[in-house]
């Protein structure tokens, strides 16, 4: 056990619904560092930052590679911790991105699994992976939250089509008979709170976000997490979106970003 292990309570709702939610994970000050931060990473002319039709950032790709406020996230152990201990081993980071949804103007992410995704586009041989998403903006319904139908990873991988046209973003996405089904049997939930509140949630959990029709913003910070020995077979896709170096991470110290927030605050 480690100072960041997950609970036999937390570990059992994980198995039965599909995700843990974690109010406030990290602090108000160490939130706001790092929503500064994705507010400057939008406004980069660089290919990894991807845009909504009238030109707002909707998702940028791979930062933990250019910014040091998200390097070290990306070896946070409040993040790293429990999802090694969730999949049993080692992991790399498959993913990171950062996906805004401007007050106003933020769309919609389409009903989807995003192992269905890993599977088809970049060969990741088994559903060993999973994401854990960090609030960089406090969430509620006003703000486009995400959406899970509790229970639907234990689908397995269901059959999805490529959509290329909705959004500037191609997903795999369910159909609307799909989805009825396992709302129908499961429900839909919401999970909204602070800005640093986490959530964990399985590859195949089946979830989705409306667009943010409220006058806030609502960033999120994705790391998709994958189990070493699990590493993707197909590279077909940018290096800067499935990423192809499989070394462990190593989880830095807990004070990591509270040690920038220090800096900062100093200067």
């Amino acid at each position: 056990m480690t100072p960041h292990s997950l609970t036999s309570e937390q570990l059992e709702r994980f198995d039965r619904e599909g995700y843990i939610f974690i109010e406030s994970a990290f602090s108000t000050d160490e939130a706001d560092l790092m929503a500064e931060e994705a507010k400057r990473i939008f406004k980069m002319d660089r290919k990894e930052v991807w845009r909504e039709s009238n030109g707002v950032a909707r998702t940028a790709f791979a930062s933990h590679l250019y910014s040091e406020p998200f390097r070290r996230l990306g070896a946070h152990p409040r993040l790293v911790e429990p999802v090694k201990q969730l999949l049993g081993g080692d992991v790399y980071m498959h993913q990171f991105k950062l996906n805004a949804k401007a007050a106003f103007d933020g769309q919609v992410w389409q009903w989807h699994q995003d192992y269905g995704t890993w599977k088809r586009d970049d060969d990741m041989p088994d559903p060993r992976a999973m994401n854990i998403a960090v609030f960089l903006d406090d969430v509620s319904f006003a703000n486009g939250p995400l959406m899970f139908i509790p229970g639907s990873h234990k689908t397995g991988v269901l059959e999805a089509g490529h959509d290329l046209e909705t959004t500037s973003y191609p997903l795999w996405t369910l159909d609307r008979e799909t989805v009825t089904k396992l709302a129908n049997e499961g429900g839909i939930v919401a999970p909204t709170g602070p800005r640093g509140s986490i959530l964990m949630f399985h590859c195949n959990l089946v979830h989705a976000s409306p667009p943010n029709i409220g006058p806030w913003d609502r960033t999120i910070v994705y790391l998709s997490l994958c189990e070493v020995t699990n590493h993707i077979r197909q590279f077909k896709r940018e290096d800067w979106i499935a990423h192809r170096d499989f070394t462990p991470i190593e989880s830095l110290p807990d004070d990591c970003l509270a040690d920038l927030v220090a800096a900062r605050t100093a200067a």
